[in-house]
């Protein structure tokens, strides 16, 4: 089988719409298989995206433009994070906001193009997916590709999921960047954090002559010692600013998720208060409906009684006539 042809073929059935994927999918296999049957099978086994999968792969052949503004923030939020440069990593928090309501935006207007409209549910995992985008490369490069099959979520401390992310999984390695690439590069560690134990033991200092002032030797016992103590407290320092800078990115994180679930809030609020006024008003309707029925049941109720009677005087009535009809007689 051809992992070429199949990329191909994936390519295009990721391409088409959500309702027609199945039959579209079915196609593609039957006309593989009649060249390879291995490549048939292959194709026939490609997942059904998700809804948010599918509207994010929509995005990414519609508006590659969105996701490559979301992949460079990422670099300059992960340049930000290596420098352990807290204030530009807040102001960079900010831009994603921004980018990423405007990026949801355009995946619905894009999805609906295609015939599918996103809930509010399918919107959440598309931003999540966007913003894993922005947090990882791996996941850059699996959103990206357009053969997505879920939602992807990132937590900031872990690398994103990418297990069974993609319907060809080369797909998840972006374009350009290998895992060496992405380790965290210890040649570019300032000198002054290397480990104590790895730095060449400096030569002890030679005792000085009697001949010398005591003052001399004094002074220069504090002076070896110095170089240690620097070294701990520029590890400090190092230290110091890591932590400021994940604790900055995790205040970003909290306040976007804060963010996120005030809307959800206000969005539940507005439909409560809808519910509610449908209730009311079906329960002023059931109401209305009672009294109607015991009104009707009344009316009928004297109008079977005055039935009863009219068919007792009718009957009344009939007796008569047969009194006098045998009299007569």
């Amino acid at each position: 089988m051809d992992d070429d042809q199949l990329a191909g073929i994936a390519d295009t059935l990721y391409s088409t719409s959500l309702d027609d994927f199945v039959a579209v999918r079915a196609a593609a296999a039957k006309a593989a298989a009649a060249g390879d049957k291995a490549l048939g099978a292959a194709v026939l086994k490609l997942p059904k995206p998700s809804v948010a999968a599918w509207a994010v792969n929509m995005l990414a052949r519609d508006k590659p433009d969105v996701l490559a503004g979301l992949a460079d923030l990422g670099h300059r939020m992960q340049a930000a994070q290596a420098d352990l440069d807290a204030a530009a990593l807040r102001g960079l928090a900010r831009e994603r906001r921004t980018l990423l309501a405007a990026a949801v935006d355009t995946a619905r207007t894009v999805s609906t193009d295609h015939g599918r409209t996103i809930s509010g549910a399918m919107a959440t995992d598309v931003e999540e997916t966007l913003r894993a985008l922005t947090a990882d490369p791996g996941a850059a490069g699996a959103v990206r590709s357009g053969l997505l099959l879920k939602a992807l979520a990132a937590d900031g401390v872990n690398a994103v999921d990418l297990d069974g992310a993609t319907a060809v999984p080369g797909a998840t390695a972006p374009a350009g960047v290998s895992s060496a690439s992405r380790a965290e590069p210890a040649v570019d560690e300032p000198a002054d954090t290397e480990p104590l134990q790895k730095r060449p033991t400096p030569e002890p200092a030679k005792a000085p002559a009697r001949t010398k002032p005591r003052l001399e030797a004094v002074r220069q016992t504090p002076r070896a010692a110095s170089a240690p103590a620097l070294d701990r407290a520029k590890e400090s320092l190092a230290g110091a600013s890591a932590e400021e800078a994940r604790t900055a990115q995790l205040a970003a994180d909290l306040l976007e998720q804060s963010e996120r679930s005030r809307a959800t809030v206000a969005d539940l609020e507005t439909e409560t208060g809808q519910l509610r006024s449908r209730l009311k008003a079906a329960e002023e309707q059931l109401a209305a409906e009672r009294k109607a029925l015991a009104a009707g049941a009344a009316e009928a109720k004297q109008a079977a009684r005055a039935a009863a009677k009219a068919e007792r005087t009718a009957m009344l009535a009939q007796e008569r006539v047969l009194r006098l009809g045998n009299t007569r007689d």
